[in-house]
């Protein structure tokens, strides 16, 4: 089933900047050490949601953003699992740091297609996509977030408990 439509797509939007929102207030958390509950729960529904409500829209054939959505969902799986099965125990919490990080990433990937195809500045300067602004924009998002995944990763450690 299809929805598409001006409000369906302006309710996906909002939900994917909840999530983007969320996703950076979280992983600023991660940074200093903090689980941030609330905010953790609020970032993997709405990305959750964000990637859902992403197969809403009509489409032929499965498209580069179906497939950024799947990948999003895969990741968000493991991400929850980790997190809520496994406790965060041993492995797990790192590969929930990772996971949520890459999540993130895939959200603001997409923002950044959707400005330089929206947003009239942005789109004179990377018509296509093919682009250097457009591909240096890109690059310097995934860098950021390797960055940002590592420290975290590196940050957010099991607490040590007193003997």
């Amino acid at each position: 089933m299809f929805f598409g439509g001006p409000t369906y797509t302006l309710i996906h939007v909002l939900i994917s900047l909840a999530g983007i929102l969320s996703g950076l207030i979280v992983m600023f958390g991660l940074l200093g050490g903090k689980r941030l509950g609330g905010w953790t729960g609020v970032f993997l529904a709405t990305t959750a949601a964000t990637s859902v409500t992403g197969f809403g829209f009509p489409f032929h054939k499965l498209l580069p953003s179906h497939v950024v959505g799947i990948l999003s969902l895969v990741v968000l799986a493991v991400a929850i699992y980790s997190l809520y099965s496994r406790n965060l125990a041993g492995g797990w919490r790192t590969t929930y740091v990772i996971c949520a990080a890459v999540a993130l990433y895939f959200n603001v990937f997409v923002a950044v297609i959707q400005a330089f195809q929206k947003v009239p500045t942005l789109h004179v300067l990377a018509p296509t996509q093919s682009e250097a602004p457009f591909k240096l924009a890109q690059l310097a998002v995934l860098a950021l977030f390797v960055l940002l995944g590592a420290r975290a990763a590196i940050r957010f450690r099991a607490p040590v408990l007193a003997v």
